[in-house]
């Protein structure tokens, strides 16, 4: 069981900017349409922006304006998928036997976030890039909770998912549509997450990811939620 307070949010997806459109979907969600859209980073460099992926550049979006004015801020960045667009465009010039791109190479890989964020940001706290299932929220919630255990004053986390390139559709079916969450967390005791045993399999894909849901509960102010993968259930708690 870990304790802790959820300082700020920030979200985005295509067409769900501020805080109000959040509350709007988290009220009536709907799955929103295909889109291009990527969120606005005008605050770095133009350089620098043109290496972004939409991944990259949603990542940045939320946690930017969550590390404003605080620094040595540990970074959690979590992804299940990762740049899955890039892949393909590297495997692809495999196949077609062309050349490789040292840049799309390294900026491919699964910390490459946390490395354009430290480079960008001249950060040198503690970072750390996870790939964990279906419940990679909670794994990260794990992390952030050991660093908030020892000794940091908050800890920022944020979740990332690019819609897959229709290649992947056999594969991938827990991404409706691009989107990025990321929460500063802080030592307290507001928000409470245990993990039990599940006593039987779940049977069917949540109709949303789990991160868009723990938003719903902040923004509807529930005080619980639930996420059951595998043969793990994680019980979401907050003090009424």
């Amino acid at each position: 069981m870990i304790n802790f307070n959820i300082a700020q949010w920030r979200a985005w997806a295509p067409g769900l900017e501020s805080a109000d459109d959040w509350r709007a979907w988290c009220q009536a969600p709907v799955l929103l349409a295909s889109s291009e859209a990527a969120p606005d980073v005008s605050f770095l460099p133009a350089m620098q922006r043109r290496r972004l992926s939409r991944l990259a550049r949603m990542a940045f979006s939320v946690g930017w304006p969550l590390a404003e004015g605080l620094q040595h801020l540990p970074l959690v960045f979590i992804s299940r998928h990762g740049e899955t667009p890039r892949t393909l465009e590297i495997l692809s010039d495999l196949a077609n036997d062309q050349p490789l791109s040292p840049t799309q190479f390294s900026l491919s890989v699964h910390n490459a976030v946390i490395g354009l964020w430290s480079i960008l940001r001249n950060e040198t706290s503690e970072m750390t890039a996870l790939a964990a299932a279906g419940d990679g929220l909670e794994h990260g919630m794990l992390e952030a909770a050991a660093l908030l255990n020892e000794g940091a004053p908050a800890v920022l986390l944020v979740i990332s998912e690019e819609k897959p390139p229709e290649a992947y559709a056999s594969w991938i079916d827990d991404v409706p549509f691009p989107y990025a969450l990321g929460l500063l967390l802080t030592p307290g005791d507001e928000w409470q997450l245990e993990l039990t045993a599940a006593t039987v399999q779940p049977s069917t894909t949540a109709q949303w990811p789990h991160a868009l849901n723990l938003l719903r509960t902040l923004l509807n102010e529930q005080n619980a939620c639930q996420h059951a993968w595998k043969n793990r259930v994680w019980n979401w708690q907050r003090k009424p």
